[in-house]
């Protein structure tokens, strides 16, 4: 297997930026939780999704990323989103909030009924560009998340890995982190070879996301 080089995916010029910058300055609003595949929007535009384990920072990076303070719901309580949130962005984009995968405080079938959903989606969507995996900068990628990197894999959706809360950690252990991830996702073809290293707090690499995602056709 050949092996990927990994790097970390570097902060835009202010002028690499506008593209990204003018995007998210648009209208974001919330279009509808779905919770089957008939509920679906018209696949009538590009679409990016994100997806977590639980409490890894998804609602609150959604949040930093279109400059919504409560866009998406935070919340405490693990699994609390259950269903694939749509939202519009300008008139030219779909971001979807994907349910949080791990830890879920929910029944075995309604769990096993959200797994469904998200592989029907995922092998459905072809407007779909790029899935954002989200990875807690202090804990790397743990076997709970492989069942989702897989997913992607077996579905062919180019993912790529954004770490969350960054802020939280000094830069010997970010560095250790980063090489975790790196060694990880050496086995998933579908790995898109850039990490975006982030924290909703700060706003690091928010723009670099805006940026990816505007650039995205």
């Amino acid at each position: 297997m050949t092996a990927f080089t990994f790097t970390i995916a570097d902060t835009p010029t202010p002028q690499v930026a506008e593209p990204g910058r003018k995007l998210f300055a648009g209208e974001t609003d919330f279009l509808k939780g779905v919770v089957a595949m008939d509920g679906m929007p018209p696949a009538d535009r590009i679409e990016v999704c994100f997806a977590g384990r639980s409490n890894v920072g998804k609602s609150s990076l959604i949040n930093a990323v279109t400059g919504r303070k409560a866009l998406a719901r935070t919340s405490n309580t693990p699994g609390r989103t259950q269903e694939i949130n749509f939202f519009t962005l300008a008139d030219s984009h779909y971001l979807v909030d994907l349910p949080g995968y791990g830890f879920a405080e929910a029944p075995v079938a309604v769990v096993q009924k959200w797994q469904r959903l998200l592989k029907a989606y995922l092998s459905g969507r072809q407007t779909l560009r790029r899935a954002f995996v989200l990875i807690d900068a202090r804990h790397g990628i743990k076997p709970v998340d492989e069942e989702i990197l897989n997913l992607l894999n077996s579905s062919a959706v180019t993912f790529q890995v954004v770490l969350t809360k960054v802020d939280k950690l000094k830069k010997g252990q970010l560095d250790k982190t980063v090489a975790q991830v790196s060694a990880a996702l050496q086995k998933h073809p579908a790995a898109f070879p850039e990490l975006v290293l982030t924290s909703s707090e700060k706003g690091d690499g928010i723009p670099t996301l805006r940026q990816i995602i505007a650039e995205l056709v």
